[in-house]
């Protein structure tokens, strides 16, 4: 049966190889990014999500089987939690009704390994709190003290992600409207964003030591792609509010047996 999916990030990355794999399957796709797509749009602005959201919405006709918000940054910056969190919440509750009026509607956004190193626990508040104004002030006044503290930004974005999926899956938008909303994690994914930073011997090296893949090393776009095309399949009909670590191993690593 054919589906239609909006797909953020299609531009490239996870969301370019989601994007292919729908199509090759004989779904209709419609991408968002902010230029070469079928939506161009800005993400890490209000007006910009709503406005994705409504061309979205009428492209598809007004009903939208799956959503798959793969967009995402992860610079130093808060401009990180503008795309990560509130463009990805935010997208996804303006189409929510397009999703509702689907007899199988799915969703499933791309958090990330960097949900278990540290954050600032101020940030993932402010983000979970809908105060994108004091998120951003926030990620700002980490900017300024280097990348290093920058860099919480991305896994502070990441973290807030997956904790609004736990929170949000339960509720009548979601499993009331009988909408599984899910989360994968992958490990060090060879795109163009992690290009740069895999070039040499000590880019790697750091990559290694904080996300360990000892199943298959560093992943595929399409590995990550194919669990998303599952999720919002109509075979999951009740997996829900899961952030599902696709990252060869490197959760396990970390933290053992150490999560229950």
């Amino acid at each position: 049966m054919t589906r239609t999916y909006v797909v953020t990030g299609a531009a490239s990355g996870i969301g370019a190889a989601a994007a292919a794999l729908l199509a090759n399957r004989g779904h209709r796709v419609i991408g968002v990014d902010l230029k070469n797509s079928d939506v161009d749009a800005d993400l890490s602005t209000p007006d910009g999500r709503l406005a994705a959201a409504e061309h979205a919405s009428g492209l598809a006709g007004g009903t939208v089987d799956a959503v798959i918000a793969a967009a995402g940054i992860a610079a130093p910056k808060p401009l990180t939690v503008a795309v990560n969190f509130f463009g990805v919440t935010e997208f996804l509750v303006a189409l929510q009704p397009a999703l509702a009026r689907s007899d199988t509607p799915r969703a499933v956004v791309v958090s990330s390994m960097a949900t278990l190193q540290p954050v600032s626990d101020d940030l993932v508040d402010a983000m979970l709190a809908g105060d994108e104004k004091k998120a951003l002030e926030v990620g700002a006044a980490l900017a300024e003290q280097g990348v290093e503290a920058g860099y919480l930004n991305y896994s502070s974005s990441k973290r807030a992600l997956s904790r609004w999926v736990r929170r949000e899956c339960i509720t009548p938008r979601w499993a009331g409207a009988h909408i599984p909303l899910n989360a994968v994690a992958p490990g060090t994914v060879l795109t163009p964003m992690t290009a740069e930073l895999l070039a040499t011997d000590e880019g790697k090296a750091m990559v290694d030591a904080s996300v360990p893949m000892p199943l298959n090393y560093h992943q595929s776009a399409e590995s990550v792609a194919q669990l998303m095309a599952w999720l919002t399949s109509e075979e999951n009909t009740h997996t829900t509010g899961q952030t599902i670590y696709i990252d060869g191993g490197a959760d396990a690593t970390l933290r053992g047996d150490n999560i229950w």
